[in-house]
């Protein structure tokens, strides 16, 4: 038997102009990128992570894309973090004390209670920090009554707003005995912007 011989194939021909299709973009990337914008920290770097694993694997386009959005996700999620830490610090700073605390503590005035003792007492003036002490511990000073403004009224001036904190603390017969004096406490204009209404009456040993 015998066979014709074989022809070879002929040379493949592509029409003028033509290139093969381009891999498209892949869409997780897209996603993640976009997350990545909307400050969606952690599900833009997921989805990161996905696009580069799937471009990797399939050849498709997307991998800037999917860079940015990871770092766009890392950049949102440490936002989040500090705002985080943020609203937990102002929660930590405007929570009342207990009124005798078991340890040493430096507090914020607005945060003090009647029956709070201060290792010292601050000068006269905007007093913003103040250092408080178990009361069984050496002390300067007690708080021993609050005033409360109503909560709609308007700012009566410093001098009066000490007049009214004053005119409510007063000294029981036993402090007057041992020689003890008031000290007044009360909201400054740049606090009653920011909502502090209460007045304290200390009572200085």
């Amino acid at each position: 038997m015998s066979s014709p011989e074989a022809e070879p194939y002929p040379e493949a021909y592509y029409a003028p102009g033509w290139e093969p299709p381009r891999p498209g973009t892949d869409g997780f990337a897209i996603a993640s990128l976009v997350t990545g914008l909307l400050a969606l920290g952690p599900v833009a770097i997921a989805l990161g992570i996905v696009a580069s694993v799937r471009i990797r694997r399939r050849g498709t386009r997307g991998g800037r894309l999917a860079a940015a959005g990871i770092v766009l996700g890392v950049l949102g999620t440490l936002m989040w973090v500090a705002l985080l830490a943020l609203v937990v610090l102002v929660i930590v700073w405007s929570r009342p004390l207990p009124a005798d605390v078991e340890s040493a503590r430096t507090a914020r005035a607005q945060q003090l209670v009647v029956g709070n003792c201060l290792a010292t007492l601050p000068a006269d003036g905007d007093v913003s920090r103040v250092r408080v002490v178990p009361c069984a511990d050496d002390h300067a000073a007690t708080v021993v009554s609050e005033f409360e403004f109503a909560g709609d009224d308007e700012w009566p001036g410093q001098a009066q707003a000490d007049a009214r904190v004053a005119r409510s603390c007063v000294l029981t017969a036993k402090e007057e005995a041992a020689g003890a004096r008031l000290v007044v406490w009360s909201p400054t204009e740049e606090g009653w912007s920011r909502g502090d209404r209460t007045g304290l009456c200390l009572v200085a040993e």
